[in-house]
């Protein structure tokens, strides 16, 4: 039997996925019925204007690294151990890649009540992530969520965030692809944030992380989609968590930082 607090973790888990997935099925229903009605609306245009006129209608280590960092190549992937999917392809209701808009958006992620970090997405180098990441922070489908993973080698620091179990495992439904914006020279810099995946490029779903230090992950399976960066809120980020070490940490050098990490808030609106 699972502990009251996993019990309750998982049920949390499984209501807040519950909930987004109703949400979207709701914007999809309301997208569908405006669909329907513009259709009705031209044709009926259409109509009046033939009657009118007669007319006819026409994943890893970083760079470099020991022996055991590279042969963990745990990377900022999406599972603790990653597998590539059977088929190169999106899985799954992903939301449109035109929600992003080719603009850039700002918002904030709110950490555990007081680390408030600034935060900006990159709608025109990133549609698709960006696109994925408004309607996930739209749905509130973070809020709750917890920074599960956390680095902090001199070369290898993120803190990696968004999965809808808490432990790496679980997404919202769908997995999406392809990578966008990707470092040619697999150097990540402080403030970057990308989007982790598992082995496969359409692996990536809900789970994001955030690079405090620069940072070298191994390109040679492809790198990490770039959607944006962070624009405030490091310095904090670094005192009141990254700073207090991890727990427990694998092969890789990654684990669970010892100050529990949760999403406490998210917002975002086009950018000016």
């Amino acid at each position: 039997m699972a502990p009251k607090n996993q019990a309750r973790d998982n049920r949390e888990a499984r209501e807040r996925l519950r909930l987004y997935q109703a949400r979207q099925g709701l914007h999809e229903r309301q997208r569908r019925r405006r669909v329907r009605d513009d259709v009705v609306g031209v044709g009926v245009l259409v109509l009046v204007a033939a009657l009118a006129t007669g007319s006819q209608l026409a994943f890893a280590g970083s760079r470099g690294a020991d022996h055991a960092r590279a042969t963990a190549t745990a990377t900022a992937s999406a599972s603790p151990t990653p597998s590539a999917s059977a088929t190169a392809g999106n899985t799954g209701e992903v939301p449109s890649k035109d929600i992003a808009d080719g603009r850039t958006w700002t918002g904030t992620l709110t950490l555990n009540d007081d680390v408030e970090l600034g935060i900006e997405l990159d709608g025109e180098r990133a549609p698709q992530a960006a696109s994925v990441e408004i309607d996930l922070i739209r749905k509130q489908f973070y809020q709750g969520t917890t920074c599960h993973r956390l680095a902090d080698s001199s070369d290898f620091r993120f803190l990696q965030c968004g999965s809808a179990n808490g432990d790496g495992t679980g997404d919202a439904g769908f997995e999406y692809g392809p990578l966008e914006n990707v470092p040619s020279d697999g150097e990540y810099a402080a403030g970057t944030l990308a989007i982790a995946r598992g082995a496969s490029p359409y692996s990536q779903s809900t789970q994001f992380f955030i690079v405090y230090g620069d940072t070298t992950l191994d390109g040679s399976s492809g790198g990490y989609t770039v959607v944006g960066k962070v624009t405030s809120g490091l310095d904090d980020l670094e005192s009141e968590i990254t700073s207090k070490g991890i727990t427990s940490p694998g092969a890789d050098g990654t684990g669970e930082p010892k100050v529990a990490t949760t999403i406490t808030g998210a917002t975002i609106r086009e950018g000016d």
